[in-house]
């Protein structure tokens, strides 16, 4: 089984408090990671993660560290309790930085660094209301992007996340996004505001991924151990000189999760664990590939049934 696993690892949202609390109970390895955590950070992100409060947690410059931390015990109490042995591994958006750590092409310690700027830095690219997203349901790619066009109205608006399943998200300034929603409804569409801080993914991140390509100089990537699946491109990475580049693009290019998925599954993959908080890309799993087992791993129950998998 192991052979024809891989390993996603969500992004921002998935972001509970109490999140991680059980793992750290239970695992040493969990303790020994939050606790590496808090030291290079210089701050108590475990208790934040345990205790909240859910309004600090999920500003980005919190809520990116402390979902790569969760995501990182649980693929490390992976490691050591059973066989695991992915065949690949791919993440959405921040999940890429876990997916890099799973696959020992960048230190936990520098990951951990890493999104706290990128979050730091996302943030503050655009001032509070004037950028925002929305989840379109009904509608495909082309129809997105010719819609995206027609309410722009010289301000930036692109589609941002393409999620499969028939769920594309769009980000870009308040103006556009608002005219884009009477677009839409007007097609029968449904549309939904993101309660985000930011429009992300789209070219209004263009200050945050020069600061972020300017603090990547000073860490160090190797090979990836196993195939990384790219959001950005959609197809394996094995070279660590093309992965600072592709995460400085990841803030500005949309997340292609429907392909990614797709090339995951076109590497014999049958079973997907999803290593870290949350439910969500198990449950597009369903929608882009039905063959693809998709199994949410972010707590004690879902420790136990990976392990059952993985025997």
């Amino acid at each position: 089984m192991a052979a024809s696993t891989a390993c996603l690892f969500p992004g921002q949202g998935s972001q509970p408090v109490g999140m991680g609390r059980d793992l750290v109970d239970a695992f040493p390895i969990a303790r020994r990671t939050f606790a590496e955590a808090d030291d290079r950070l210089g701050m108590g992100l475990a208790r934040l993660c345990f205790e909240g409060p859910e309004e600090v947690l999920r500003l980005t410059e919190h809520a990116q560290p402390a979902i790569l931390t969760v995501s990182v015990c649980v693929h490390r109490i992976l490691c050591e309790t059973t066989a695991l042995q992915p065949a690949a591994v791919g993440g959405h958006s921040l999940g890429e930085w876990s997916a890099l750590v799973a696959a020992g092409a960048i230190d936990f310690g520098d990951a951990v660094c890493g999104v706290r700027e990128r979050g730091r830095l996302m943030q503050e690219a655009v001032r509070a209301g004037e950028g925002a997203m929305a989840a379109v349901l009904g509608l495909d790619v082309d129809a997105v992007t010719a819609l995206c066009e027609q309410a722009a109205g010289g301000e930036v608006l692109a589609p941002a996340n393409l999620n499969g399943g028939g769920q594309i998200v769009v980000a870009g300034h308040v103006g556009a996004i608002e005219r884009f929603t009477a677009l839409a409804a007007a097609r029968r569409s449904r549309i939904q505001r993101l309660p985000v801080s930011a429009p992300f993914h789209c070219s209004l991140m263009a200050p945050a991924a020069a600061g972020l390509e300017r603090f990547l100089t000073g860490v160090v990537f190797r090979p990836p151990a196993v195939p990384v699946v790219s959001s950005v491109v959609a197809r394996p990475v094995a070279s660590a000189a093309e992965l600072p580049s592709l995460l400085v693009r990841q803030l500005t290019a949309p997340v292609r999760w429907e392909e990614t998925v797709r090339a995951v599954a076109r590497l014999g993959v049958t079973l997907a664990l999803e290593v870290g908080p949350g439910r969500v890309l198990s449950g597009l799993l369903k929608r882009i590939e039905p063959a693809l087992a998709g199994v949410p791993v972010g707590d004690l129950a879902g420790i136990a049934r990976a392990r059952e998998l993985l025997a």
